[in-house]
């Protein structure tokens, strides 16, 4: 199973979207961790299962092949304060999401259905359909 942190993993415009997010937050005096980049479908399986047929909250409703992170589009992050992740601390999520939309990010903290504070993605047009069809980010 992967699921991993390293900001390299992403498709190489994402990753450099994802450190231009971090420097930006940065100028802001928000520091953030990065938690996760890509996903190999093994973990959106287990991470899917979570609150369904395995303990513990629902954290996706994306199955295995239908999240960004399974085509190293998308990263989850969160605010650190003194060392330590912060994760119940609202108004900084809409500061990183703001800061996210204005490098061209989606952040699904906007999302209508399922919001999810600590994810964004870049897709470049591209619809889980397209991905799972085998086109890819150019």
């Amino acid at each position: 199973m992967i699921n991993s942190r390293n900001i390299e993993e992403l498709h190489p415009h994402v990753a450099a979207l994802c450190h231009a997010f971090i420097s930006a937050c940065a100028q802001r005096s928000i520091d953030v961790i990065i938690t996760s980049t890509y996903r190999d479908n093994e973990s959106q399986a287990a991470l899917y299962a979570q609150g369904r047929t395995k303990s513990g909250p629902i954290v996706t409703n994306a199955a295995a092949g239908q999240s960004f992170h399974n085509y190293r589009l998308a990263f989850d992050f969160c605010p650190v304060v003194n060392g330590k992740a912060v994760w119940s601390d609202i108004a900084t999520f809409k500061q990183c999401g703001y800061i996210a939309e204005k490098l061209g990010l989606e952040w699904a903290g906007n999302w209508k259905g399922f919001k999810e504070l600590a994810h964004c993605q870049y897709t470049g047009g591209l619809t889980l359909a397209n991905l799972q069809a085998g086109e890819r980010l150019a």
